[in-house]
């Protein structure tokens, strides 16, 4: 076979794949104006999951509530603190505890945010997990990894908010905990930042 013609076929075979990873998430959860998918990784038991929700709001406004460590932890589901640790161009270090449901451990949580506006006024940020960068705090487990997204695009006057996230949240968490952890959490989590951002 020529060289050119494998590499289209490679090309269309990495294509195909990526193709049916970006339709293999799965409608979990309808409520309230807010959509929640779910879908299997591969080589992981915790499955990943996706909301969005249509918020009446602009996305510097949502970007500034995102912005309030103190105000966002209010919304976001379980938080228990949220600091900045550090701040550097388009680009933060934050750090958080996490509230668990007994007898599982509390958790917490090293992130290093990316954000990247984008030309039709909207802006994503890239969340991903530094286990490494400070040592967990006593009476908690580190999330071993965590990689998520924010997406948030102008529209019909507003915001489409899209939340995306999976991670490894290291120790033991039973099965049904971490099966309703990702529904729950981009289902309350984007029902809080609605509420906020709407006021």
């Amino acid at each position: 076979m020529h060289k050119p013609l494998r590499s289209i076929l490679a090309l269309t075979l990495l294509a195909a794949t990526g193709l049916a990873q970006a339709e293999d998430w799965q409608l979990a959860k309808q409520e309230d104006g807010i959509q929640v998918y779910t879908r299997a990784v591969a080589g992981s038991k915790y499955k990943a999951y996706r909301g969005v929700v249509q918020i009446k709001a602009d996305p510097a406004t949502i970007a500034k509530l995102q912005d309030d460590p103190v105000g966002s932890c209010k919304w976001i589901f379980r938080c228990q603190s949220l600091q900045v640790l550090k701040r550097q161009d388009n680009q933060a270090w934050t750090y958080m505890r996490i509230d668990m449901p007994w007898p599982v451990t509390a958790r917490d949580v090293v992130l290093h945010i990316t954000e990247q506006k984008t030309p039709d006024g909207g802006f994503t940020r890239t969340l991903e997990g530094q286990p490494d960068y400070r040592p967990a705090a006593d009476g908690y487990v580190r999330v071993a990894s965590f990689q998520g997204q924010w997406r948030v695009v102008p529209k019909n006057g507003g915001s489409e908010v899209t939340y995306e996230a999976q991670s490894e949240p290291g120790g033991s968490v039973p099965s049904w905990l971490a099966n309703s952890f990702v529904v729950d959490a981009p289902l309350n989590t984007l029902k809080g930042l609605r509420q906020a951002a709407q006021r």
